[in-house]
């Protein structure tokens, strides 16, 4: 009773005279506020701390810093908080090659400064690896006990673009001695697990989302890291995640409704990984409007690729593609029974997307709409190949494929829902993007050769539908009388030159569209994921579960104040 009675006593004083328990929950339902409220604090502090109040990028830092600054930020998804700084710290890398060549030839700062401004746009020269050549030619033995030089070597050649043949060797040199010190158990975490990555994908081509999510892990445990900015990273990879969930839910709703009422059960039910793969183009909080839409054309996209594919007679592709050309309710009639509500829900979700452009963006739908009923000629091609059984040459199913590869629709697509405050989504973008009427910008038609031939060498794995088109694959058999393994080989070749494609182009191509380039890259990255080791992940989704299941639903480690 005394116990009780005491306990009344405080609890009176807490309430302000009435004897009553303090609340229990407190603000345990405004977590989410709190944590953007703490994020938004550290990233006030890290800019004050690391960049000064003048955010002139830190000039007290040396050269290598700068890199490693720039590499860490961009590595834990951070770098869209900071790109003022960030184009700073970039501007000086570019300058002071002199001052960088000079910091103790350190293998790892020099192939970091390679990568990040050839991703960056900006051309490097391969001769700064000269310097860890010995009187040979050969690399200086030394370099075999740097294994995280070698790493960063590794991912940095994988910038190469067609004809370095000096970056062929280093990667070839590089890739021997890290797969040996993995095989031989050398390497500890968390090193070991980046090399692994590294080994299956490397850093420049894999989704920068999947790398956030897997360095949060990896760079608490490097010695030099920063409390600050991992609680920050933590912070806003959980605050973007919140908000994918709650899109992956609204989306989710909307996917049932769609394909239940279509009633195309031969057609693939794929939205949560065609999310998966939305997140590895954009993943910012920014672009929320920009994967909603994404995603929604995408899925249509499916639906209407699987017609073609797998189910349409020869006489219901041709009345389909009629239809789409002309995109107006009153081909309803002209098709068969079974297509007419996937039809009327096509020209609806368009109207709906169009509803949530301002009116100053809905110019862009004209290329959007554009855009898939050219890829509705190009699904129409190959249905008269596959139906006529026709074996085209190996350059004309590359034309026909590349094409129907997707990318050249899903470039203005990318586009459509981003916020032109951002300076992304400009007429001249949209003009690129769709080639201005003419033939695809350079990285989208190798992104639309990398997609390909990725997915001809996944197919050739798992399987074909029995009225798939030849796949590349074959008809590279066809065509030069080798063997399957010679040909997937060949293909995985050109698979490889079209990523030193892309890389030139980046290169070469007006700075003001980097931005927009970039978001298509990202489909690729994450293509390369999906298909990894011949699997294909899209269509067999159980192949990345694991992956959706890390990405999505496995808990971060959060700090709350």
């Amino acid at each position: 009773m005394a116990a009780a009675a005491n306990q009344l006593e405080m609890n009176a004083v807490v309430n302000g005279g009435a004897g009553f328990d303090p609340s229990m929950w407190r603000d345990f339902f405004v977590v989410e506020e709190r944590m953007r409220a703490r994020a938004e604090q550290l990233a006030g502090e890290v800019r004050r701390r690391m960049f000064g109040a003048g955010s002139e990028g830190g000039v007290t830092m040396s050269t290598a810093e700068a890199a490693t600054l720039v590499d860490t930020l961009e590595r834990l998804g951070l770098d869209g908080h900071f790109r003022h700084e960030i184009g700073v710290l970039l501007g000086r890398l570019r300058r002071e090659e002199a001052d960088f060549a000079g910091s103790d030839n350190i293998l790892h700062t020099v192939a970091l400064r390679f990568r990040l401004l050839r991703q960056h746009g900006v051309w490097v020269s391969a001769d700064v690896f000269d310097k860890f050549r010995d009187g040979t030619g050969s690399f200086r033995s030394s370099l075999h006990d740097d294994p995280r030089g070698l790493l960063s070597l590794y991912n940095a050649a994988h910038m190469a673009t067609p004809g370095e043949i000096a970056l062929d060797d280093i990667i070839a040199f590089a890739r021997c001695h890290l797969e040996a010190m993995s095989m031989q158990g050398e390497l500890k975490s968390p090193l070991a697990d980046q090399v692994s990555r590294a080994l299956d994908i490397p850093l420049p081509r894999f989704p920068r989302r999947l790398e956030t999510m897997n360095y949060l892990v990896e760079y608490e445990q490097e010695d030099e890291h920063d409390a600050m900015l991992l609680e920050l990273a933590r912070l806003d990879f959980e605050l973007a995640r919140s908000l994918h969930l709650k899109e992956l839910k609204a989306l989710s709703l909307w996917w049932r409704e769609l394909y239940e009422s279509v009633k195309l059960s031969y057609a693939r039910d794929r939205l949560v990984e065609s999310y998966f793969w939305t997140c590895g183009v954009f993943h910012e909080e920014e672009h929320s409007r920009a994967r909603i839409i994404f995603a929604k054309v995408f899925g249509l996209l499916s639906l209407m690729d699987d017609t073609y594919d797998v189910h349409a007679t020869l006489e219901e592709c041709y009345k389909l593609n009629e239809a789409i050309q002309r995109w107006d309710e009153s081909a309803i009639s002209i098709l068969p029974k079974y297509l007419r509500m996937f039809y009327v829900k096509l020209l609806k979700n368009y109207d709906e997307l169009e509803d949530i452009l301002k009116p100053h963006e809905k110019y862009r739908m004209s290329y959007t709409k554009n855009a898939f009923k050219l890829l509705s000629e190009y699904y129409l091609r190959e249905a008269i190949w596959s139906n006529t059984k026709y074996t085209p040459s190996f350059a004309e199913h590359l034309e026909v494929s590349v094409m129907s590869s997707g990318y050249p629709m899903l470039a203005p697509v990318v586009l459509m829902g981003v916020h032109d405050h951002l300076g992304v989504a400009t007429v001249a973008a949209f003009e690129w993007a769709t080639g201005a009427g003419a033939t695809p910008d350079v990285v989208i038609t190798a992104s639309g050769e990398v997609a390909r031939f990725l997915n001809d060498i996944a197919s050739h794995s798992v399987g074909k539908n029995e009225k798939d088109v030849l796949s590349s694959v074959e008809c590279y058999m066809a065509e030069h009388g080798v063997g399957e393994e010679a040909a997937l080989a060949a293909v995985a070749a050109l698979a490889e030159h079209g990523w030193r494609t892309i890389n030139r182009a980046f290169m070469e191509m007006d700075t003001g569209l980097l931005p927009a380039a970039r978001f298509i890259v990202n489909l690729t990255r994450t293509l390369q994921v999906i298909y990894l080791g011949g699997r294909d992940g899209y269509t067999f989704g159980g192949d990345i579960k694991r992956l959706v299941v890390s990405l999505f639903l496995d808990p971060v480690a959060v700090l709350y104040h």
